[in-house]
Formats: C-alpha cells, structure tokens, sequence
C-alpha cells in the first residue's frame, strides 16, 4: 500500500455507503490523530485502540448516523494531498471547506489540526483531506 491515509478515507467512505455501524481500521500514529479530530468536531461517534491485535494494532471506529433519518454525520470524505501530488499552503492560504462548514485536515509542525485552528495559531502546511 503506497498511501495509508488514502486507505483510512476509503475504508469510513466504504463503510458508510455500507451503513455499517463500527469500521476496523490498521492504526498508526498519523490515523490516531486523524480519528482523535473526527471524534472532536462530531463527525464519529467513538472510538476505541487497540493494540493487542496485531503488531500494529487497529482503531475500531464507531460511526455516527441521525437517529431518525439514519443519514450519516460524514457527507464526504475528499483526499487532497497525495503521495505523488503535494498540496502545502501557508498561513495566509488555508482553504476553507464549504464556507466553513466542512473542515480541513492539516499535518503543521504542532502536530495535526483542523483547519481553522491553524488560522487561529498562524501556522500553515500539508492539506490531507476535506471532511463535511
């Protein structure tokens, strides 16, 4: 696998579109934090490391669906910085995601942040992916 966090993005898409409550998921450091903002802004349920499975361990997603209507928290999931495509910007050029709807996962060198508090901290970086 050339691209984990690609991985990651396709198997909540998948698991989404399935309706699936729970997704297992390999971890790695660059996941946890991915999962750990996710969690923050709302858009899953909970989630759970374990990291007596395996070697590497996995993340056990719990996905957050409306009670009624049973419409998912995630409308889309969209990879921006690629393994063969970069995509940096600086602090003046942090994107916003539908108006600021959505938001942006930034890898910065305070660790990974949303982006509207790399706004807040004047901090730029890698745009890994738009969530909304």
């Amino acid at each position: 696998m050339t691209d984990p966090i690609s991985d990651y993005l396709t198997r909540l898409r998948n698991a989404i579109k399935a309706g699936h409550k729970v997704v297992d998921i390999p971890a790695s450091n660059e996941k946890k934090e991915m999962t750990r903002i996710l969690k923050e802004k709302g858009y899953i349920l909970n989630y759970m490391f374990e990291d007596d499975v395996n070697y590497q361990g996995s993340i056990k997603i719990a996905l957050k669906y409306h009670p009624e209507t049973g419409i998912p928290a995630i409308k889309s999931l969209k990879r921006i910085s690629r393994p063969g495509l970069r995509k940096y910007c600086g602090s003046n050029d942090i994107p916003r995601v539908l108006n600021g709807l959505g938001i942006a996962i930034i890898s910065t060198s305070r660790g990974m942040i949303t982006d509207k508090e790399a706004r807040d901290l004047n901090v730029g970086g890698e745009v890994l992916c738009y969530v909304y």
